[in-house]
């Protein structure tokens, strides 16, 4: 490991402490890593992370929030500061950042996180919007499965498909495999109408993005876009200026050519739909998967907390967050692009 990629671990809070002199490593939910030898192996190749130095990084990152941001309503628990560290290569600024921002994030936008349980959204689920795939893609990234066109604009609104999307992503991150390898998603565009495109306007996609890209401890390792129209060029030209250049880098529009999405998802882990080999889709699994943890997000989103400012003190939801309503401007321009591909 570089002397570089050790300096990693130090901040403007903690730079004045020597190695010895740092906080000694506490473990107040018994944290016990279940990385198999490689999976440790390409975290420290990747992320930074040493295992003889985790719970240090872990308690240096605890006594940050607790020093820097005394208010913020956090778990403190090992293996739940340990998603940030991760996410943000053990840098520990920019994981405190990324932890002041994904309680920011659900503190600015009640609609999609109050609430926030598998039972109050039944039927999304059930209509196959999204699901995970039952198996990983080679670098063991699990594959979140999105597919717009069953989505049915009259029966609920588009912030009832973010929530979905957003209790998959804590579920799936939970797995500390997940929190090392990172996943994938498969976007479904078939028979995605004009009408339909148009809910996913500025407003919504800067919130949406601003989350992914700053406010989730999440690695999205690619984004596979299948079966895509021609509205979906106006689509991602509302999109393209929130992406960062990585995450922008890392889209790929495979139109109907399914033998470009198997040069990257090979065949034995997809279902039919698409060319694979694992039989036909399944939505069923998943869902079970999260109703079993109904009581889980109870726990964590369902539970009355203090008013936004005492929590966050001047932190700022990250760029595209704010609660603003769409300027009517914006409307017109997005409305023009998706007009403009037709």
């Amino acid at each position: 490991m570089s002397e570089e990629s050790d300096s990693l671990r130090t901040s403007p809070s903690v730079a004045s402490l020597s190695e010895n002199e740092l906080p000694p490593p506490s473990a107040p939910a018994g944290y016990v890593c279940s990385l198999t030898e490689d999976l440790v192996a390409k975290a420290r190749e990747e992320l930074q992370e040493k295992p003889e130095w985790r719970l240090r990084d872990v308690q240096a990152l605890r006594d940050m929030v607790r020093k820097e941001c005394p208010n913020l309503s956090t778990s403190l628990e090992d293996a739940f500061l340990l998603r940030f560290l991760r996410a943000r290569k053990f840098d520990y600024d920019r994981a405190l950042q990324l932890l002041i921002n994904y309680h920011s994030c659900r503190r600015s936008w009640p609609e999609v996180f109050n609430n926030l349980r598998p039972s109050a959204l039944k039927e999304v689920l059930a209509s196959g919007f999204l699901t995970v795939l039952p198996h990983t893609d080679p670098r063991g990234c699990h594959v979140l499965c999105l597919r717009p066109d069953r989505w049915i604009p009259s029966n609920y609104p588009i912030t009832e498909n973010i929530r979905a999307i957003y209790l998959t992503l804590e579920k799936l991150i939970q797995s500390e495999e997940t929190q090392v390898n990172g996943i994938v998603i498969l976007a479904d565009y078939k028979g995605v109408s004009l009408s339909k495109a148009s809910h996913f306007g500025p407003f919504i996609a800067k919130k949406v993005i601003g989350i992914l890209q700053d406010g989730f401890p999440i690695r999205i390792k690619a984004v596979h876009v299948v079966n895509e129209p021609r509205i979906f060029k106006g689509i991602f030209a509302i999109i393209k200026p929130f992406l960062k250049e990585k995450i922008a880098n890392r889209f790929f529009l495979h139109g109907s050519d399914l033998n470009s999405l198997h040069t990257n998802l090979p065949r034995n882990i997809l279902p039919r739909e698409y060319g694979g080999t694992a039989g036909e889709l399944d939505i069923t699994a998943w869902n079970a998967v999260l109703l079993a943890s109904e009581e889980d997000f109870v726990r964590e989103f369902c539970q009355p907390g203090p008013p936004c400012d005492s929590i966050l003190g001047q932190a700022l939801p990250p760029e595209g967050l704010s609660s603003e309503v769409p300027c009517d401007d914006s409307m017109r321009a997005m409305k023009s692009q998706l007009y403009s591909c037709y």
